[in-house]
């Protein structure tokens, strides 16, 4: 597949790396010649220098037989305009756009731009993804990881495992005896800060992070197998009420169970358009590291701060003090990844990085065939891929002891008849069934090779 990819930040590079591995001929464009230069430095990838939106620069990257454009540049407009050139003049198949700006996406969202006028297959917002994942955070607070996948059947939790874990120094294959009944498997293991996939005699020990794929209706039974505690959540701070904050909020409120949620925003236009908004939120206009607002929004006894300004540093500093103040939990977003490591110390209990979002995101509608999710894990150290079993699959048909699968991939779960199974060596394959897999990123090529869904993109 022959692949454009416009803007070389963060997320740009991050897409670029991907694809690139996969043995896709990518190009990637910026106009800056800086960010170009790492990417075709350090990825096996073309690059041009200039600006996204422009014919003759969309010429050189090879437009005229791309199969794909994504746009993911620092611009909303030049996002767009690049979307309709690739489309107009190009005629390229697929396109992506990032869109940041609320009124775009509101008017996108309503169909008020149809394929004609504006051309964009594809819209990823990275504010609604932060949003997201903020809330999926919530449902699953003692996890500092969580997705979902199945249409929901399945969960994806991350587990940081403390002294109390009563479950540590057992050897896994001990843990599918000692509970046979839980539908949940053990698929990654995070250890003095190196992702792995373990295999049955391997042991959990305190300070590993692990990576659990379990039936959602076995989540919580998981949790407190690995010694975390299950609680509501009915008190929630959250700090900034930006975009973010504001569908936090709004979602927050829609909940069937009463959710009582304050936001604090230091910006008074943000704070009067938060409070025009919700209906039962309170709205404190102020700043999130003031220790008597944080006060008098009762973050002694909330269940829960999620701080999501603007600022990394404020969101950290807002965390630890929500948390000193006898907060239950915290959790941040937090852009730059060189303070990610930062979390455990200060006692944050879970982050969102947007960019990892907007990556995921990007993957599920760019992924080949019958792939229908993938989340990206850490620094694109591993994927969880969710994919549709076809006929013509090396697999289908096959146990799964008989399987090849390369030592960095494990089944987490497989849908049969639109019902979750957990995956024993005996468990067949077959045409139609849902796989659910964790797989170390040099081997998701594999993986797809594997499923055969590299065949068809579109």
């Amino acid at each position: 597949m022959k692949v454009i990819i416009c803007g070389a930040g963060q997320v740009g590079w991050q897409i670029a790396r991907h694809l690139s591995g996969e043995r896709n001929d990518v190009t990637v464009v910026d106009n800056n010649p800086d960010l170009v230069r790492r990417a075709t430095d350090t990825l096996d990838v073309q690059g041009i220098a200039g600006h996204a939106s422009y014919p003759d620069i969309l010429e050189r990257a090879g437009a005229r037989d791309a199969d794909m454009i994504i746009a993911a540049t620092h611009s909303d407009e030049v996002n767009m305009v690049t979307c309709q050139v690739a489309h107009s003049v190009f005629a390229i198949p697929r396109k992506i756009a990032r869109l940041r700006a609320q009124s775009y996406l509101t008017a996108i969202y309503s169909d008020l731009y149809r394929r004609d006028h504006m051309p964009i297959d594809v819209v990823i917002s990275p504010e609604r993804e932060v949003a997201d994942a903020a809330l999926r955070r919530l449902r699953a607070p003692s996890a500092f990881d969580t997705q979902s996948f199945a249409d929901g059947q399945v969960r994806l939790l991350g587990v940081a495992l403390g002294a109390d874990c009563p479950v540590l120094n057992t050897p896994l294959r001990q843990l599918t005896d000692l509970f046979s009944t839980l539908r949940a498997i053990v698929v990654g293991v995070r250890r003095r800060g190196r992702l792995f996939a373990p295999d049955a005699a391997d042991q959990l020990f305190e300070g590993d992070q692990i990576y659990v794929v379990a039936h959602q209706d076995d989540a919580n039974r998981t949790l407190e197998i690995f010694g975390k505690s299950v609680t509501r959540q009915e008190r929630v701070v959250i700090v900034g009420g930006g975009n973010v904050g504001l569908a936090v909020a709004r979602a927050l409120e829609t909940r069937t169970e009463r959710v009582r949620a304050r936001i604090i925003e230091i910006d008074r236009a943000k704070a009067e358009r938060a409070a025009d908004a919700l209906e039962r939120t309170i709205v404190l206009n102020g700043d999130g590291l003031n220790m008597e607002l944080l006060n008098e929004a009762n973050i002694g006894k909330a269940d829960a701060v999620l701080a999501v300004t603007d600022d990394d540093k404020t969101n950290l500093l807002a965390a630890v003090r929500a948390k000193t103040a006898g907060c239950q939990m915290a959790i941040c977003l937090v852009n730059d990844p060189t303070l990610q490591p930062l979390m455990s110390p200060l006692d944050i209990d879970a982050y969102i990085n947007p960019r990892s979002t907007t990556v995921s995101s990007i993957l599920r509608h760019i992924r080949h065939g019958r792939v229908r999710g993938v989340y990206s894990i850490g620094d694109a150290e591993a994927e969880v891929i969710e994919a549709q079993v076809l006929s013509t699959s090396p697999i289908s048909g096959k146990v799964i002891r008989d399987i090849d699968f390369p030592e960095g991939v494990l089944v987490g779960a497989v849908v049969k008849g639109g019902k979750m199974v957990k995956p024993t060596g005996t468990t067949r394959i077959e045409e139609g069934d849902v796989i659910i897999v964790f797989a170390m990123t040099p081997d998701v090529p594999e993986v797809e090779r594997l499923f055969q869904v590299s065949i068809d993109f579109f």
